[in-house]
């Protein structure tokens, strides 16, 4: 009988077909093995994939390890160290810091040193008081403490309350806050203004340019609104939505980076915001809290 070529011996290379199953399994499994692994590392960097931007102002040090999860933070650097901020760099972080411009805030070290500045009551901030931009003395203040700043290494100036000069519309409040960005201008570092939108609107009608006073801007409660005595968030009103709106798409025009920083718990809206910033191609961070930690 003849035997079947299949089952013949191995001779002058020809594999049996016993090798030849075996070798096809083995091939089955390493080709398993790679996809088990390519998915698995797939998994782990999305795992492990930084958020975009976050704001948080009233963090400290024992943050930094969370911080890294994030491409861009806000935080106020005056209770950081260069070191921490090195940190954060190492890891590819970039750090702007909390730098009040605009008010004057009780629990600031230099609080009763500038007090006699302030112009008057910030609602329902009762921490803060509204200053006098125009005063040499806050202004070259400001300038020293910016340098501070920019010393430690961050990479850029989140810049609050300008809205000081919707409070006070006066010329001298214009002139003083123009004066203190385009002092900090000359770090040639990232300045986001948040806010402000009286100020930058009346600059840019003024001038045509607002690039020699910030480089970025950034805009609280577009879509989401906060009830100071309830303690509560709900959906912004269509005309204060459809204003800010208006305004960020007007400062993208003139070059600005974009961002929103959102207060609400609410799945709906914030599938609102997440839809809207990926279309304008602007950054956001939406937080659950006011005390931004």
């Amino acid at each position: 009988m003849r035997k079947n070529e299949n089952h013949r011996k191995d001779v002058g290379g020809i594999v049996r077909e016993e090798d030849q199953t075996t070798s096809s399994l083995g091939c089955i499994i390493c080709s398993n093995v790679y996809w088990w692994m390519f998915f698995v590392k797939a998994n782990q960097a999305k795992e492990f994939e930084k958020n975009d931007y976050g704001v948080f102002l009233n963090a400290d040090a024992s943050s930094l390890e969370r911080f890294k999860m994030y491409e861009t933070i806000v935080m106020d650097a005056q209770y950081f160290t260069k070191r921490d901020i090195e940190l954060l760099h190492q890891n590819g972080t970039v750090v702007y810091t909390y730098l009040n411009i605009g008010s004057i805030e009780n629990f600031r070290e230099y609080y009763t040193t500038y007090a006699e500045l302030a112009i008057g009551e910030y609602e329902h901030w009762e921490e803060e008081e509204w200053v006098d931009v125009a005063n040499p003395d806050w202004q070259k203040f400001i300038g020293q403490l910016s340098q501070e700043l920019y010393e430690k290494g961050v990479d850029g100036f989140f810049i609050d309350n300008c809205d000081v000069y919707y409070y006070a519309p006066r010329e001298s409040i214009f002139e003083g806050l123009t004066a203190i960005l385009q002092n900090i201008m000359m770090f040639e570092k990232v300045v986001i203004i948040n806010g402000g939108d009286t100020y930058v609107a009346e600059y840019r009608e003024r001038y045509g340019d607002i690039t020699p006073i910030m480089t970025g801007v950034n805009q609280e409660s577009v879509w989401s609104g906060i009830d100071f005595d309830k303690g509560t968030f709900h959906e912004q009103m269509s005309e204060t939505r459809d204003y800010f709106c208006k305004y960020l798409e007007a400062c993208k025009a003139d070059g600005m980076e974009v961002y929103l920083l959102e207060y609400t718990t609410n799945p709906k809206l914030i599938r609102k915001i997440k839809e809207y910033c990926k279309e304008q191609d602007f950054h956001f961070y939406i937080s659950s809290s006011l005390e931004l930690r």
